[in-house]
C-alpha cells in the first residue's frame, strides 16, 4: 500500500516505480566516499590524488574518439559540411530566434517548477531557499535575467559546477567504471529554463525537430518510441513484409561534438544573436 501511494502521488511514475524496484532488489545506489582507487596498478588513498586523477580522466576520456573522427574525416578527403543534414532536408533557412524579455510572472513560474531537493552547487544555496526568498528577489532576478538575454551572456559564475564521480558498474577501484555528474547552482537552472523556453518555442514553431525525436520533448517519451516501433513491426508482419533491425550505441556523443558542428547547424536553424556571436 505504501508503494502504491508513492507511485500514485508521483509526478514521474516510471522513475518512482524503478526507484522502488531498485530499493526492493537491493540495487539502490548510495553515494559514498571514494577512499581507494587503483591508478597504474597502484592503490591510491590520498583524497587529493584521487580527485586529480578523476579530473584528468574525465577531461581526456573522449580524446581517442575525437582523434579517430578527425582521422576518418581526413582519410575521406571530402569537404564534409556539418550542416549537410539540415541543408539536404529543408528547402530554406529559418528565421532568427526571438530572445524576448522575461516578466516577473515567468521567472516566478520557473522557480515554482524547480524540484525541491537538498542538492546544491558550489554556492551551497538549495532550491528551497530560492523558493522561500522568491518574493524578495524576484524583481532584481528578473532584471539580471533580461540583461543576460539582451547581452547574450550567460553569467560566468553560474557555469561553475561541482563534479561528482558516480559508480556505474564493476570494480569500484577502477576509474574507468565511473561517470561524472555536474552539480550546478540552483540559480543557473533558472537561466537555463528561461533560454530553453525560447529555444524550444523556436524549434516547434518552425518544425525543426524530427517527429522521430522522442527524448527531451513535452508529451513524448521512450514509451511513445517503443509503441511506434511495436506498431511498425506488427504492421509489417500483418503485411507479410520482411523485417530487420539496426541498433546503434553512440559513445560519449555530447563530449565529442565540436563547436564547428553546433555553429553551422545553429546558423542554419536561425539560432543567432548575441548568445552565438
Amino acid at each position: 500500500m505504501y508503494n502504491d501511494e508513492l507511485i500514485f502521488k508521483s509526478k514521474n511514475r516510471i522513475k518512482t516505480t524503478w526507484g522502488i524496484i531498485k530499493k526492493e532488489t537491493g540495487k539502490h545506489k548510495h553515494h559514498s566516499t571514494i577512499d581507494l582507487l587503483r591508478i597504474n596498478n597502484t592503490m591510491v588513498n590520498n583524497s587529493q590524488d584521487i580527485a586529480h586523477n578523476f579530473n584528468d580522466y574525465f577531461s581526456t576520456v573522449a580524446d581517442p574518439i575525437i582523434d579517430n573522427i578527425k582521422m576518418e574525416k581526413y582519410e575521406l578527403k571530402d569537404d564534409i559540411s556539418y550542416s549537410s543534414y539540415p541543408v539536404n532536408n529543408f528547402n530554406t533557412t529559418f528565421p532568427n530566434i526571438n530572445w524576448n524579455h522575461a516578466s516577473t510572472h515567468e521567472i516566478s513560474k520557473i522557480i515554482e517548477s524547480l524540484k525541491t531537493t537538498n542538492s546544491c552547487g558550489y554556492d551551497e544555496i538549495p532550491v528551497q531557499i530560492i523558493k522561500l526568498s522568491a518574493p524578495f528577489i524576484i524583481s532584481p532576478l528578473t532584471y539580471i535575467c533580461n540583461k543576460s538575454l539582451s547581452a547574450g551572456a550567460f553569467p560566468e559564475k553560474l557555469k561553475y559546477a561541482l563534479i561528482r564521480p558516480v559508480h556505474k558498474k564493476g570494480d569500484k577501484h577502477l576509474i574507468t567504471n565511473y561517470r561524472p555528474i555536474s552539480l550546478l547552482t540552483s540559480f543557473s537552472k533558472i537561466f537555463e529554463k528561461l533560454i530553453f523556453a525560447r529555444l524550444y518555442k523556436h524549434l516547434l514553431i518552425n518544425r525543426i525537430l524530427a517527429k522521430e525525436q522522442y527524448g527531451f520533448r513535452r508529451n513524448s517519451s521512450t514509451e511513445s518510441a517503443a509503441y511506434n516501433v511495436f506498431k511498425e513491426i506488427t504492421q509489417a508482419m500483418n503485411d507479410r513484409r520482411s523485417l530487420g533491425g539496426l541498433f546503434c550505441e553512440l559513445e560519449k556523443v555530447l563530449i565529442v561534438l565540436t563547436i564547428e558542428f553546433y555553429w553551422e547547424n545553429w546558423n542554419f536553424m536561425g539560432l543567432k544573436g548575441n548568445f552565438w556571436t
